[in-house]
């Protein structure tokens, strides 16, 4: 197994969900977490460097070196993020959030407010009470993709990817490698992960045929044609512009302060 030596020693996060293997694949002693954990496990400086909602960087990109090239993106169709729904989306009351979730709610409240015009509201989750029809639901990530299995006969589902290329012309970014400032050999670590991405990508046949819990024809199709794990010039485009549509509808304050790649 191929040694990262820029990368021994340091505290490393990443999403528990099917995308993120590739960026992991070969890589041991990753602490595996929810979203939200994660960012919140890198605010509190227990990690060093974790694949995180872009969100947390565009949160506190003072706090943060982002990995310039590696991602987990969509350019259309995401397939597991999404908000699931009986009635139109039009005559819902309100959406139940993903507490995993830190990035997408955002996506959701943005494009609810922006592609749809409805602004549909967030509601809590009650512990053990199943939402009505009157209410969506919005999922991400594993669990997303075990509901829709299960449930694609009786639910629609709006999925947020399709929804913002849709309405933007531009992919969207879900999660970033982000560093602490201050760590020794920024560009060695984000060299590292770039490699290790390459190399995780050239694998996606074989970790999907590894996969038990969704069956290897559905992982090889979701993480070849529905998540992108490249950073370039187009997936910053929709980063800046979901950017400017958090500050425009009050999610994030106006900062002057540019988001730095490595």
């Amino acid at each position: 197994m191929r040694t990262f030596e820029a990368l021994k020693g340091l505290r490393i996060g990443c999403v528990q969900y099917l995308n993120s293997r590739p960026l992991i694949c070969g890589l041991d002693g990753v602490q595996l977490a929810h979203p939200r954990v994660l960012a919140q496990a890198l605010q509190a400086g227990e990690l060093d460097a974790a694949l995180v909602p872009v969100f947390e960087l565009l949160r506190a990109p003072e706090q943060y070196v982002a990995v310039n090239g590696v991602a987990i993106a969509s350019d259309g169709p995401v397939y597991s993020v999404y908000v699931s729904h009986e009635q139109p989306l039009a005559q819902l009351r309100g959406v139940v959030g993903d507490p995993a979730s830190l990035s997408s709610i955002h996506l959701f409240q943005v494009l609810s407010k922006g592609a749809l015009g409805l602004d549909l509201p967030l509601v809590v989750a009650q512990p053990g009470i199943e939402p009505g029809p009157e209410l969506g639901r919005l999922l991400i990530g594993n669990q997303a993709i075990a509901y829709r299995l299960q449930h694609s006969e009786e639910m629609s589902f709006w999925d947020l990817g399709e929804a913002w290329t849709a309405w933007t012309g531009l992919p969207f970014v879900y999660a970033v490698w982000v560093l602490r400032r201050g760590l020794s050999d920024v560009p060695g670590v984000a060299d590292a992960f770039r490699e290790l991405a390459r190399a995780g990508v050239a694998r996606i046949p074989e970790i999907a045929a590894a996969e038990t819990e969704f069956g290897s024809e559905l992982a090889l199709e979701y993480l070849s044609q529905h998540i992108r794990f490249n950073l370039g010039a187009n997936e910053l485009a929709g980063l800046t512009r979901f950017r400017l549509e958090l500050v425009q509808h009050g999610f994030l304050p106006d900062s002057q302060t540019r988001l730095e790649f490595v």
